[in-house]
This record gives C-alpha cells, sequence and structure tokens, in this order.
C-alpha cells in the first residue's frame, strides 16, 4: 500500500494485519495510515471486512471467543497488541458509537456520566460539568437540557445516536470509531450526524464505516475501499471517487457491484 502524500501526522498506523475467527481468515494484510484530526471512511460491500477491521483498531474483537490477529497496530507509536496493554485504557482514548443506538436504561445525564465515574470522577459538580460540555459537544444540549433526569430511552433514534456520541465523548478520547452511525437514522437525523462529524474532526482522529458511499464522499478526508477482506485502494477521498486508481474501486463506486 504506497504512502499518501501527505501533511497530516499519522494516528494510526496499521501494518500488514491479519485476522481470523477461528481457521477463516477475515482480514488479508491491511495497511494504511490513519491521520490525526481527519476523517477516514471505510467503505466496501458488506461482509467485507470494514467493521472487523474498526473493531482492531480498540480491541473490541478480544471479547468474540477463538479469534486472532498478527501483525501490528500503532496508536501514537505504540503497538496496542503487545503483552502488557491496559486494554481499558485503550478504550477510554479510542472511543466508539455503535450502528445501532444503545443508551443504557438510565437517565440522560447518567448515561453520559457514565464513563468519568468508572474512571474516577464523583464530584457532582465536575460531572455535571462533563455532561454539559459531552452534550453541547453532541449537538444535544440545547434539546434536552431540560430532561437530563428522563429516560434516556424517551429520546428519539436521532437524539438517541447522538447521545451515544456524548457519552464517547465524556471520557475525553482522541480517536472515534464510528460504525455506521447513521445507518438506522432518517433523512434529517442523518444530517445531523453528518453536520456533528464535521464539527468533531477539529479536535478528534475519526474513523468511520458507512455503506452509503455518498456519505462518505461528503464527510470524510480519506476513504478506504475494502473488498472480500483486502485494502483494494486507500486515498484522499476526493482522488478515490474521482480517480480511482483500481477498476475494482471504480466498479464498485460506479455500481457496477456491491
Amino acid at each position: 500500500m504506497k504512502h499518501i502524500d501527505t501533511q497530516e501526522e499519522t494516528k494510526i498506523k496499521v501494518e500488514k494485519l491479519n485476522f481470523y475467527y477461528g481457521q477463516r481468515q477475515s482480514l488479508f494484510a491491511i495497511s494504511m495510515d490513519m491521520y490525526s484530526r481527519c476523517v477516514t471512511a471505510l467503505i466496501g460491500p458488506s461482509g467485507c471486512g470494514k467493521s472487523t477491521f474498526l473493531r482492531t483498531l480498540n480491541r473490541m474483537n478480544d471479547i468474540i471467543d477463538k479469534t486472532r490477529i498478527d501483525g501490528t497496530v500503532l496508536i501514537d507509536g505504540e503497538n496496542i497488541y503487545q503483552s502488557g496493554v491496559d486494554v481499558v485504557a485503550l478504550r477510554r482514548k479510542v472511543g466508539m458509537v455503535f450502528q445501532k443506538s444503545n443508551p443504557f436504561p438510565k437517565s440522560v445525564f447518567e448515561n453520559v456520566a457514565f464513563g468519568p465515574r468508572i474512571h474516577g470522577t464523583s464530584n457532582k459538580s465536575r460531572l455535571y460539568e462533563i455532561v454539559e460540555k459531552s452534550l453541547t459537544r453532541a449537538g444535544l444540549w440545547d434539546e434536552i437540557k431540560d430532561r437530563l433526569h428522563a429516560s434516556a430511552l424517551g429520546l428519539s433514534g436521532g437524539q438517541q445516536q447522538r447521545l451515544c456520541i456524548a457519552r464517547a465523548l465524556a471520557v475525553d478520547p482522541e480517536i472515534l470509531l464510528m460504525d455506521e452511525p447513521a445507518s438506522a437514522l432518517d433523512p434529517r437525523s442523518t444530517a445531523r450526524i453528518e453536520d456533528l462529524i464535521g464539527e468533531l474532526r477539529t479536535d478528534y482522529t475519526i474513523v468511520i464505516v458507512t455503506h452509503n458511499m455518498q456519505q462518505a464522499a461528503r464527510v470524510s478526508d480519506y476513504t478506504a475501499f475494502f473488498y472480500e477482506g483486502v485494502l483494494v485502494e486507500f486515498d484522499k477521498t476526493k482522488e478515490l471517487f474521482t480517480m480511482p486508481k483500481e477498476k475494482k474501486t471504480e466498479d464498485y463506486i460506479t455500481g457496477r457491484f456491491g
């Protein structure tokens, strides 16, 4: 995989990554750099390894039985798969937002305060400060500031997903992984999430899996095209969508398969 000529600083460096579910290999020799304070989109047909790859970046696949990995994932130069890595600290640094919003059956406030509490913050005024800041960053504060102690399950689907983003931001991560964060939402809520990604990129490194190529083109700086567990092409988004170098990439983005 060629190195992209860029001024950006590498935040995540993946080298020759192979991933296996039992005997079945799911990712094949993936090598790519993801850059600090940029949005990288992962595209490709269903089952091509996008989400599996995303979960290797904060070791979420560790919780699945009989999986194994070889190759390296470096974050700020540190190999996250070397022995002795504190996985809890890793997942604090590398937050994740899932496809289906999954608020806890607690109040809005307690959803956002959950992570900081686990990491040792107990001061009430400090927790309130974190909750307000996180909900504001997620574009939700003005809508629900009068409902902080109401159940999070009473929010709309789009609000629940932004609440999950606020919950991820509350522990002050540096990287945000998003696995199809808008796929279950209506167009208006999707637009809000996309706007939010645009705002968050100034402070966070974001990696997003999306099945929606128009969304990838709108929100990302870089795009990686996966097919059958192989990274076919990785480039600046504009280049990949307007001048793909691989025929398979061109066939996918023009709708010939996928």
